[in-house]
């Protein structure tokens, strides 16, 4: 959840298909009030939020666990082929409109080919990733946002640069969108 104002933005599922362990079409819903995900180890947890960062945008194979692209497709086990493409799906509700958007519901799809062919999509309609970055600009949802603090993320929050602190508390404090806007021009 994100605390704007008044509202929250509703996290209401995750959808899965090729990405890492997740060979299958796996959906994950997400209902109000805390979630836990459990299970022992090497059993894809951390994939789960690598797969929404990924989703999001984020670029950095090695902060997502793989030396290569295709690393992050599902590459088969004894007992299964590989698959030749991962997709995943993050769906927000949208009701109170916390994302500049005229949907109720938001749906972000990134789906990535072996042959390195990849697409980006928002509610269906194909997009760039700089049409995904701006839709969460400081929601602190997006792949730097400060909601998904992965493993490393808290070593930058309590670093002694203010450098490296800097990009969180923008996010946190709304000014990201305006500072890129800047740069951009």
């Amino acid at each position: 959840k994100l605390e704007k104002e008044e509202d929250y933005m509703y996290l209401k599922r995750l959808e899965l298909q090729g990405f890492k362990s997740f060979a299958d079409r796996t959906i994950l819903e997400f209902k109000p009030g805390i979630t836990a995900v459990i299970g022992p180890n090497g059993s894809g947890k951390s994939n789960i939020s690598d797969a929404i960062r990924w989703v999001l945008g984020e670029q950095s194979i090695k902060s997502l666990r793989g030396a290569k692209s295709e690393d992050i497709i599902f590459a088969g086990t004894e007992n299964r082929k590989s698959l030749g493409f991962a997709e995943v799906s993050i769906v927000f509700d949208n009701e109170d409109s916390s994302l500049p958007i005229e949907y109720t519901e938001v749906t972000v799809t990134r789906k990535l080919y072996r042959t390195g062919e990849t697409g980006y999509f928002i509610n269906k309609v194909p997009c760039r990733l700089k049409d995904i970055l701006e839709l969460f600009m400081d929601t602190g949802i997006g792949r730097d946002g400060y909601s998904i603090i992965g493993q490393g993320k808290i070593d930058e929050i309590l670093s002694n640069k203010s450098e490296d602190r800097r990009h969180i508390f923008e996010e946190a404090a709304g000014i990201v969108k305006y500072r890129v806007r800047r740069e951009e021009s």
